[in-house]
């Protein structure tokens, strides 16, 4: 393991599980998911929506994220 590894993730990228699960989320889909007044339709777009909140909003918009798209 690197020390890089062993680190949390820092603010400028989403940790390996939450882009697993929002390429899934997104993968296909045809009815875009809802947060803070925006809408997504692709992976790439929630990608950079997220990456431009600050790390508690960016936990808070994914876990809206990960509620509509599991429904």
């Amino acid at each position: 393991m690197t020390a890089s590894e062993d680190t949390p993730a820092n603010d400028t990228t989403l940790v390996r599980a939450q882009r697993r699960l929002l390429a899934r989320l997104f993968n296909a889909r045809t009815t875009p998911i809802c947060v803070d007044g925006h809408e997504f339709l692709t992976f790439q777009e929630a990608k950079r929506y997220l990456l431009a909140l600050e790390p508690e909003a960016r936990e808070a918009a994914y876990q809206a994220m990960k509620t509509q798209g599991e429904r």
